[in-house]
């Protein structure tokens, strides 16, 4: 039976108070917590197995409750995501808890609390990669470093200009918004390799010095790596990545 190998690490940063990040790999979750070694588990693929980050929104308090939130109910849905839809209910259903969730402190500081999302559900032959505003999803292989997942932010050349801001998230708002996630389905062949990651490795470091640390580094120590080079240039926001091999029985 494949299985699937997982290394992945949270920390604040340089320059953000809290971890506002979250993280789920099977059943284990890592909500805003810190972490500067990666964790490494081993999952065998008889069952879908849903890989996913979430960052809690800047500027909203309470990000860090709705990140952990999305990370523990899809752990907990995980072995039912069998398929396209299957994934966009259960990203429907993690948008309607955060909303409930910050309505019942309506008025209060957690309101208008919200987070984004991205990750993959692996099966034998098949990647499902999904996402709601503007974590990422790579694949990593012998061809380079591909985007997988959709950024729901402004266009550069927009009247926004360069931003931080996203089109999409769930919650975030004091009325129910609808989201609608970005959904696809690919093959999936043992050794190859995915990283995801929030803003926070994306922003500092260009896509080339990913490529760069994936294809000398394995597993936990390319982590380890993308960690560091995201601290090295200033860690201006909260870094959850977790790095994800497919391998043979």
């Amino acid at each position: 039976m494949p299985y699937a190998v997982v290394s992945a690490l949270s920390h604040p940063g340089l320059v953000r108070e809290r971890n506002e990040d979250s993280l789920v790999a099977g059943p284990w979750t890592l909500c805003a917590t810190v972490t500067e070694n990666p964790q490494t588990l081993v999952f065998p693929l008889g069952t879908p197995l849903v890989v996913a980050v979430a960052d809690g929104l800047g500027g909203h308090p309470g990000g860090h409750v709705a990140s952990a939130l999305v990370a523990r109910r899809i752990a907990a849905v995980a072995p039912g995501l069998d398929g396209e839809q299957a994934v966009r209910d259960a990203v429907d259903d993690c948008n309607r808890a955060v909303q409930a969730a910050a309505g019942g402190d309506s008025g209060g500081e957690f309101a208008t609390m919200g987070t984004t999302v991205a990750g993959v559900v692996l099966r034998p032959g098949s990647l499902l990669v999904f996402n709601v505003g503007d974590s990422r999803v790579y694949a990593a292989g012998r061809d380079g470093l591909r985007l997988l997942s959709v950024d729901d932010r402004p266009p550069p050349d927009s009247a926004w200009g360069p931003s931080h801001l996203v089109t999409q998230c769930l919650g975030g708002s004091r009325a129910y918004r609808a989201v609608r996630a970005h959904v696809t389905e690919r093959p999936l062949t043992p050794g190859e390799r995915c990283l995801l990651c929030t803003d926070g490795l994306t922003d500092p470091l260009p896509d080339g010095v990913l490529d760069e640390v994936m294809r000398e580094h394995d597993d936990g120590r390319a982590a380890f790596e993308l960690w560091k080079a995201a601290v090295a240039a200033g860690g201006p926001d909260n870094i959850t990545l977790a790095v994800v091999r497919v391998a043979d029985e």
